[in-house]
């Protein structure tokens, strides 16, 4: 039995444009209840297509699995989900741990749903109630629940170099490119944000800009002089008249003057890691690079909170790493102010 996920843009609202169906086009419903409800709490289309491509996966492995496409409650055993990650470990290459996690949390929650009084879905002695204190220890304990996890390894972030920057930055020719780039490592502005800016989120009199982010929340951020020139110089000379709301838009092309694309974005900058020889410069690394930039230059941890539009301080504290030259120029200068004993005067 074979399954894919196919986009229907005539649905209402209150559906998930993204359905699960067979190859023969028939829906698998429990699957697509769950991309409804979550379409109803107004979950990003990004995340609803994650979501579906999750219980994609699940399901050719299930059906391949149990030469059937069918899932019952009777069906559901105590090891579904162990064989569900062996079988993901074995594979070559395996996947990552965080993937492995993601696609078994989603069709944990999915099959819950579905099936709410089915047996205990997780091997046993991964499965126990307990009592875990709030996020950063404050606050009174409250119940939370093990789950069948891979154990993830420490997430590790290396920002870009200063010649890394410098020769990126140097490939571009355009001040609408030249911008996009300063948005990102100069202000911290993921691709996404940066593609939905309209020209109306520009207060460039101001220095200011207005990004929305994730979860449909509005933020604020000031503007760099120089990120101001390159807006400027590209809405006076390169941007298209009436190109409408989108700020960033095609300059060539039959697409010219509309919105500029997450493909058009990736292929633009695929294309300068190769003529600039920087092969990890992507727009995550360059958010990474802006953050490390801004804690090393000693911004508070709030106010850096704000400006990578995070929703918990913990997802800010990842950027609080230190390495081997920071700890010695610290060391150094603690070591400066520390009152010396006087050797002892010769009689």
């Amino acid at each position: 039995m074979r399954f894919r996920v196919a986009e229907q843009h005539k649905l209402s609202n209150a559906h998930s444009s993204f359905r699960v169906v067979q190859q023969s086009g028939r829906e698998v419903e429990w699957a697509n209840r769950f991309l409804d409800q979550h379409r109803v709490r107004g979950v990003a289309d990004s995340t609803l297509r994650s979501y579906a491509h999750d219980l994609l996966h699940f399901l050719r492995w299930w059906a391949a699995a149990h030469k059937t496409a069918a899932i019952t409650k009777e069906a559901l055993t105590e090891s579904t989900f162990l064989d569900y990650i062996r079988w993901q470990v074995d594979q070559y290459p395996a996947p990552a741990a965080a993937s492995i996690n993601r696609r078994v949390g989603t069709v944990e929650r999915a099959l819950r749903l579905e099936f709410p009084d089915a047996p205990r879905l997780f091997a046993p002695g991964f499965q126990n109630w307990y009592w875990r204190q709030s996020r950063l220890g404050y606050g009174r304990l409250r119940p939370a629940l093990t789950q069948l996890r891979v154990k993830t390894p420490k997430r590790l972030i290396v920002p870009l170099s200063i010649d890394e920057v410098h020769r990126f930055w140097h490939s571009f020719r355009t001040s609408r490119d030249l911008a996009i780039v300063g948005l990102m490592v100069l202000h911290g502005l993921r691709s996404c944000e940066v593609l939905a800016l309209n020209r109306e989120d520009l207060q460039l009199p101001e220095l200011q800009i207005r990004v929305p982010g994730k979860g449909k929340k509005i933020r604020v951020l000031p503007l760099d002089h120089d990120s101001v020139k390159l807006l400027d110089h590209y809405l006076c000379l390169e941007r298209p008249p009436q190109c409408g709301l989108p700020l960033f838009v095609s300059l060539k092309g039959p697409s010219r003057g509309h919105r500029m694309t997450a493909a058009g974005l990736r292929s633009l900058f695929r294309h300068h890691r190769q003529t600039s020889g920087v092969r990890k410069a992507n727009a995550h690394r360059f958010r990474h690079t802006f953050a490390s930039d801004m804690l090393r230059a000693g911004i508070s941890l709030p106010a850096l909170m704000h400006l990578m539009g995070h929703a918990q301080i913990q997802t800010t504290m990842v950027y609080l790493h230190l390495t081997p030259q920071d700890v010695w120029e610290q060391y150094a200068r603690a070591v400066a102010q520390l009152t010396r004993p006087t050797p002892p005067k010769q009689s």
